[in-house]
């Protein structure tokens, strides 16, 4: 039987995929999808939520202002590991519940990582211009085997992705402000200091929330730790990173080449850093498998009634 608590979906992504609308509209009966497609902030956003008890939210931003204006709203579901647009702390004073599951696109992220390093050592992206401006030139490259790669953050998709660097037989080392030992044990990982890490590794990769203890994490003076000709891969957050210092490090050699799939700004403007021939880019991508998105949204759906006030623990583990 059909719920009929006022729903409302922001996100543009769930509100055009047919199976997400039928599985949620089997469960609820009054849904407000977000059909027109609109990037939904400020009034917008307000207007678009009011009256409804409930949301699935996506990249939409939830703060404050947005709280006191819905003062009907009790759980925000979220589609997608990220929540690092929610304001966790104005959510719990408001007694707004959230609806979250950690980890359910990490394969999706993960095998793109992959990807991305793949890429980056074997210089696709330069191969691929080449030959498609007519030029038939061999670049070498060298194996991901073997390398040494370095995880910043080892929550779920850090772990997903250290099973698959195993495979490579990679040496991995890990930095993360949790201590998984059992994990690091088992899977033959070395936990680091980060600038050892960074000292030490041929690949870096990130996978940590954003948040005030994250932000810039690698600033212009840790991308400097990082060993001449490394790799660096950020499909966490853009936040993350001084993409001023990459886009500079990457002009003049230190770093071999970069890859990323999230930006401080979206979409970004630096058309510096995007066209330079080392820099390998993608717009977001990290959940967008078919698989993921189910999953995400699946959970998403479960999680308008599945539900707690928010807490650190949220956004520790993703």
């Amino acid at each position: 039987m059909n719920d009929s608590t006022p729903i409302a979906v922001t996100s543009r992504s769930f509100s055009r995929h047919a199976v997400l609308r039928n599985e949620l509209s089997e469960r609820y009966s009054n849904v407000r999808f977000n059909d027109e497609g609109r990037s939904l902030r400020g009034n917008d956003l307000i207007e678009f939520a009011r009256g409804r008890q409930k949301l699935i939210t996506a990249l939409e931003t939830i703060d404050l202002e947005f709280l006191e204006a819905s003062p009907q709203l009790e759980v925000i579901s979220k589609y997608g590991v990220g929540i690092d647009m929610l304001d966790l702390a104005a959510m719990a004073r408001h007694g707004v519940r959230l609806g979250w599951t950690g980890g359910v696109n990490r394969r999706s992220v993960s095998e793109l990582t992959i990807a991305f390093m793949i890429s980056l050592l074997r210089r696709v992206p330069q191969c691929s211009r080449d030959t498609r401006d007519g030029i038939w030139q061999n670049h070498t490259g060298v194996y991901l085997s073997t390398r040494t790669v370095g995880i910043i953050g080892c929550g779920h998709i850090g772990k997903d992705l250290v099973g698959l660097l195993n495979a490579f037989g990679c040496r991995v080392l890990v930095n993360d402000i949790r201590d998984y030992a059992e994990f690091y044990a088992e899977a033959g990982v070395e936990p680091m200091a980060l600038d050892d890490l960074l000292r030490e590794s041929d690949v870096v990769s990130l996978h940590v929330p954003l948040d005030d203890s994250t932000r810039r994490i690698l600033s212009a003076e840790r991308l400097g730790m990082m060993k001449p000709g490394a790799f660096l891969v950020n499909t966490a957050r853009g936040g993350l990173v001084d993409e001023e210092a990459v886009k500079l490090a990457l002009m003049e050699g230190r770093l071999a080449g970069a890859a990323f799939d999230v930006f401080d700004a979206e979409p970004p403007q630096d058309a510096e850093l995007l066209r330079h021939p080392n820099f390998l880019c993608t717009p977001h991508i990290g959940g967008s498998a078919e698989e993921a998105i189910l999953a995400m949204g699946r959970a998403a759906i479960d999680g308008l009634d599945q539900h707690g006030l928010p807490t650190a623990e949220y956004v520790r583990d993703r």
